[in-house]
């Protein structure tokens, strides 16, 4: 489900350019900060690096050496 929320224009803005580095749109940018952000908050000791490679992580399909079934 989407809904519709008004952030600011600043805020956009730098979504904007980091999506354009990163190949994503804007609302998934926006999203990966959010996911960013509840990590470390939930997990205050872990540094980004960790949390950005549990990002990565989460994003690999598991290869057949791993595949169970």
């Amino acid at each position: 489900m989407s809904i519709n929320i008004k952030l600011s224009e600043n805020l956009v803005a730098e979504a904007r350019r980091y999506a354009q580095a990163q190949h994503r749109s804007v609302p998934k940018q926006i999203e990966y900060w959010s996911r960013i952000g509840k990590i470390a908050e939930e997990n205050p000791d872990l540094p980004f690096a960790m949390i950005r490679d549990i990002l990565i992580a989460e994003q690999e399909e598991a290869t057949s050496e791993y595949r169970f079934g």
